[in-house]
């Protein structure tokens, strides 16, 4: 319970200090002063939240018995970085933007896997939708051998803009997907880009592959149609750092 705090008070005092809080559980059909000033707080904060209403019964279950005063709330991990911010540091410093966005993948095992592949390459930061990713826990920091800690981690309000955001700064956008023309190996990896890894299920979702600047596709010898998304993301994300590395 170390990422969760629960209680009215607490989570406003949370929200007005800016403490990285990535869902908050409220009771179903609960209508104080208290929680209406809960709700303004949310409301007037430049932070973004998952709001979930909950029967009274599950609250109860997480807090094993506390007085939750009908509010839970789990604490991030991770501080998120400011894509803006993290994009100018890069061309700052000199260096070829290497951008991972991961689109709404749900299994924290892949997601950490993929983080810690992306650290060991180099990766300069990864992009997760704020809505409908695996969150940032303590599997996330397991499976990426604490590489969750290390690599900066943006959060995505809405994919259209935040895709936009990264066209305009001059990064090239490649869709990871079997519909692809092209191998990955085939593909001008040595400027500015962002792999577009796609969800277990759904893959990359039509608005991110429409805003692509290339689609790319792993060659599939055998019988089965695809591999594990972190795998496809290590082969895509050496790739680059194979091209990058070659003169």
């Amino acid at each position: 319970m170390n990422n969760i705090i629960y209680g009215i008070r607490p989570i406003i005092e949370a929200i007005r200090e800016g403490k990285g809080i990535d869902k908050i559980l409220l009771q179903s059909n609960l209508n104080s002063d208290n929680i209406r000033q809960l709700k303004e707080e949310l409301r007037n904060s430049k932070q973004s939240f998952k709001l979930q209403y909950v029967p009274i019964e599950k609250l109860d279950s997480i807090v094993k018995g506390a007085n939750h005063q009908g509010v839970v709330a789990y604490c991030s991990f991770v501080e998120y970085s400011s894509l803006e911010e993290t994009v100018m540091n890069i061309f700052e410093q000199g260096r070829m933007p290497f951008i991972l966005f991961l689109d709404h993948l749900t299994d924290v095992r892949n997601v950490g896997a993929i983080i810690r592949t992306a650290e060991c390459a180099g990766v300069d930061c990864i992009i997760l939708p704020n809505e409908g990713s695996a969150q940032i826990n303590s599997d996330a920091v397991k499976t990426s051998a604490g590489a969750v800690l290390r690599m900066p981690i943006c959060k995505s309000l809405n994919t259209k803009t935040t895709l936009n955001f990264l066209k305009a700064s001059g990064i090239k956008l490649y869709s990871a997907s079997e519909k692809a023309d092209n191998n990955y190996t085939q593909v001008n990896m040595q400027e500015p880009l962002c792999i577009i890894m796609g969800a277990e299920d759904k893959g990359v979702s039509k608005e991110a592959l429409k805003m692509s600047d290339e689609l790319l596709k792993i060659p599939m010898n055998g019988e089965i149609e695809s591999l594990n998304v972190s795998v496809a993301a290590g082969v895509l994300i050496y790739e680059v750092v194979r091209q990058r590395n070659q003169f």
